[in-house]
């Protein structure tokens, strides 16, 4: 568990950090930060240069180390190519130190500016790894939220990897994110409008605003004025430049859509036409995640870490239960140097070598998509979403709930028991647009005054969500009320839908 606490007795210099980290020699600043810096580093053993991220835990406070403190647990969930890798992290009193894998050929946007726009191939390389990277991150239950060219670097290979988790979080079953985050040009309608959000919907908004910028070379959505910018992106208007092909158009206008309903999803982009354009080998399958992380332990790169002078035993096992130490450091920074050092490693599939079981029952676990989980409370609908919200407040209606429209497939429901209930108008026969559903809409005054009214009365949001193209997940969140009255309308409601 890493602590961030501050002890004011924080030593400062080359030579305080020096000695803190005796496995690795420090050599020069590469930028700085606000609460440190990043430094190159030899790591002694193998040769091998890496970054490492240096946290002053006096420039900390509460709220920042927060923010901390999740950057540094998200990372080390990760182990993929087109994510950069932590491989270890070294607290001391005054500070903490993260070492990384180190990108040495710098930001996408530094290479976008130097060039423009880009060749279409070239465009769609780096598209794929993003998305690729983008895609394991969400199967770690993690979203980005600030996915932008200067937080994709760079390698000598033009390998692109995913940098800066200090605004992700952590996605989890039936709550949602809120938080309004991230570089406006990038941010998605919902994000900067501060509705609810799921999370994957906003960094698929982000990536089709980075491959916008790799193939024009200029951003859709720009203004000098923060406001102005707003307005442009909630609009979801821009313009194509003519030298795109008409694929790339179609996808771009698939991902830059202002209802996140409707906006493609990662597996959609996965199998969109352009996207399949020479295609490497190791992405075609449902997941890179597949082929990079169930690899199991390569014998050679262990055999290299007990040339150096470890024990194979303890290396063995040390992986396989998942260990921090100088064993697994050092096998991992010579893994990731041969992985770069085969130029045919994206393109034709990883290489075939020595392999150890992993006997360990829980190393090759990841979470589950939630379209791929074995239940679920609630119902699936084969309507469009236009329809399955029409079928939803015909039952909440038929429930006396009342309701006020406040975003995208977004309702604030009201409901009271029966001898506060209002007389009911029935439906209107096949209404055109959820907003005609109006018999029993509440303005948002009424609804508030009538809500507190009784204290019986529970009140409720629901709010429809996308999780894969045949798949649609209604989320009810209570806002206040009894919490057992508010399970009772969920189980009526739940057993309408099914009925």
């Amino acid at each position: 568990m890493i602590s961030l606490k501050m002890d004011g007795s924080g030593a400062s210099g080359s030579r305080s950090s020096q000695k803190s980290l005796p496995n690795y020699r420090l050599v020069k600043t590469l930028g700085r930060g606000a609460f440190g810096k990043v430094k190159l580093a030899f790591h002694i053993l193998t040769g091998l240069k890496v970054a490492i991220k240096i946290f002053e835990l006096r420039s900390i406070n509460d709220s920042s180390a927060e923010r901390v403190r999740r950057e540094i647990n998200i990372m080390k969930l990760f182990a993929h190519p087109h994510v950069v890798r932590l491989y270890e992290v070294i607290e001391t009193r005054s500070r903490i130190y993260v070492v990384m894998e180190l990108m040495d050929s710098g930001e996408l946007f530094d290479y976008i500016t130097e060039n423009s726009r880009l060749q279409e191939d070239e465009a769609r390389h780096f598209f794929q790894q993003i998305i690729s990277g983008v895609e394991y991150c969400h199967l770690k239950n993690v979203v980005h939220r600030d996915l932008k060219p200067e937080n994709l670097l760079l390698n000598s290979n033009r390998s692109v990897k995913i940098a800066d988790f200090g605004l992700s979080n952590i996605m989890r079953d039936g709550c949602f994110l809120k938080t309004s985050c991230g570089s406006p040009n990038y941010a998605a309608p919902e994000v900067i409008s501060e509705l609810l959000y799921a999370g994957p919907e906003v960094d698929v908004w982000s990536c089709g605003v980075i491959l916008y910028a790799l193939l024009c070379g200029t951003l859709p959505f720009d203004d000098d004025n923060l406001s102005g910018l707003y307005t442009r992106i909630k609009s979801g208007i821009y313009k194509f430049p003519n030298h795109l092909s008409r694929g790339a158009r179609d996808l771009i206008a698939r991902i830059l859509i202002v209802d996140p309903i409707k906006r493609i999803s990662i597996p959609e982009i996965r199998r969109h036409p352009w996207f399949q354009q020479h295609l490497p080998q190791c992405m075609a399958m449902r997941s890179i995640d597949e082929t990079y992380s169930t690899r199991g332990i390569d014998g050679e790169i262990v055999q290299e870490v007990v040339n150096i002078g470890f024990n194979i035993k303890t290396v063995i096992e040390s992986l396989q239960n998942r260990l921090q130490n100088e064993a697994t450091v050092t096998y991992y920074l010579l893994l990731d140097n041969h992985v770069q050092g085969d130029s045919g490693n994206l393109q034709n599939g990883f290489p075939e070598r020595p392999r150890y079981q992993m006997d360990h029952p829980g190393i090759y676990l990841r979470p589950i998509p939630l379209a791929q989980t074995k239940w679920a409370l609630g119902f699936q609908s084969q309507a469009s979403p236009h329809g399955t919200m029409i079928d939803v407040l015909k039952v909440l209606q038929g429930l006396n709930v009342r309701w006020k429209k406040i975003g995208h497939y977004r309702m604030k429901c009201l409901w009271l028991p029966p001898f506060f209930t209002c007389s009911r108008t029935p439906l209107s026969k096949g209404a055109a647009h959820v907003d005609h559903i109006c018999s029993h809409e509440l303005s948002m005054t009424s609804m508030n005054t009538v809500g507190i009214s009784s204290q019986n009365a529970v009140k409720f949001e629901i709010q429809l969500y996308k999780a894969n193209k045949e798949l649609y997940l209604l989320d009810f969140q209570r806002i206040y009320g009894p919490p057992f009255l508010f399970l009772e309308i969920c189980a009526a409601f739940d057993a309408l839908m099914v009925a």
